[in-house]
């Protein structure tokens, strides 16, 4: 399989290997992680939202998540700033849209008050979800650029 590369706008910039863990819709934050924030599950992360086929059921923890956006409520930011301080967080979010104020506010709370750093990418573009699949390997560089295959 020949590699497909991406370039994204760094937000939180880092690197990272691992395998993709793919969203086709906006994951709504408060529902993808209701039972750590609020069930007080600290062990796994497995994605409670039903209505998000892509990954319910799926342990997110230290996923490299692909997405379009987040969606929901105002506590999005917060759940991603919860999960982060339970060490249930993905290590990374790569967003084919921008990134939204729902989602951005938690990333930063996290790598800034608990320096904690979720590699945060955004401006792949649609062609970028179209392209990657769950499990498939993934590399993110510094610079923006993510690697598929």
């Amino acid at each position: 399989m020949d590699k497909k590369s991406f370039h994204g706008r760094p937000i939180l910039p880092g690197s990272i290997e691992g395998s993709a863990m793919v969203s086709h819709i906006g994951l709504n934050t408060l529902s993808t992680y209701k039972a750590n924030v609020i069930g007080g599950v600290t062990d796994k992360a497995i994605c409670t939202d039903g209505d998000n086929k892509d990954l319910y059921n799926k342990d997110l923890n230290g996923a490299i998540l692909c997405l379009p956006q987040t969606i929901g409520s105002t506590t999005g930011g917060f759940v991603l700033m919860g999960v982060a301080k339970m060490g249930l967080a993905p290590k990374a979010m790569l967003f084919s849209k921008h990134v939204d104020s729902l989602a951005i506010g938690g990333l930063l709370m996290a790598d800034i008050w608990m320096n904690d750093r979720i590699i945060t990418i955004d401006l792949l573009g649609d062609d970028f979800l179209e392209a990657v699949n769950t499990g498939d390997p993934i590399e993110v560089f510094e610079d923006g650029r993510v690697e598929i295959g």
